[in-house]
């Protein structure tokens, strides 16, 4: 009787054990997912295409919110990447990004208002808030843009020149082969037997 209590005990710890194993990794998980931002992205893409009315421009700004903040985080990743200089950029970018949280949360807000008119009347000035954010946003990247390209042209331009000398360079390995060659099948013409010069 004692073999069968200690079997028990035994099965019914490796069943406690994996339960929670496996309710503790679908938490993690459950955690990660709700935190990705791809995830998160996703899902608001979908809810935009599937809603109607007020609730669509509202989802619909969201989404143009988020796509906005993304693409100045893209830019700045990309710049920092290739060295070049940033100077306040980050900073600033760190502002619009505290704005378009504290925008988001409205816009989120704003989901939640039934009143058809008080949506009406709020969702404008959402939409103007929001398009400010992008204009910064843009501006943003085309100075991030600006000290990648400076970079570039520069880079473009000294690979220009190194191209443009060895095509000459090249050019007259070229001639002065062909002349060469030219040379050697005179000899070779002249100097054959049986040749006379006419």
């Amino acid at each position: 009787m004692s073999v069968l209590a200690e079997i028990l005990l035994a099965l019914a710890s490796v069943i406690v054990v994996s339960t929670v194993s496996v309710v503790v990794i679908a938490r993690v998980l459950y955690t990660r997912i709700r935190r990705s931002r791809a995830v998160g992205h996703s899902v608001l893409r979908a809810r935009a295409l599937l809603s109607a009315g007020r609730q669509h421009e509202v989802l619909a700004l969201r989404l143009r919110l988020s796509d906005a903040l993304a693409s100045g985080k893209a830019a700045l990743d990309l710049a920092r990447q290739s060295g070049s200089p940033l100077g306040d950029l980050n900073r600033l970018y760190h502002r619009i990004r505290v704005d378009g949280a504290v925008l988001d949360a409205q816009l989120v807000l704003l989901l939640s208002e039934r009143d058809a008119a008080a949506l009406g009347q709020a969702v404008p000035g959402a939409q103007h808030r929001v398009d400010q954010v992008s204009a910064l946003v843009r501006r943003l990247r085309s100075a991030a843009a600006a000290g990648l390209g400076d970079r570039t042209d520069d880079s473009l331009a000294a690979l220009t020149d190194d191209l443009d000398r060895e095509i000459v360079a090249l050019d007259a390995g070229s001639r002065e082969l062909h002349t060469l060659n030219g040379h050697d099948s005179q000899t070779t013409r002249t100097s054959l037997p049986g040749r006379t010069e006419s």
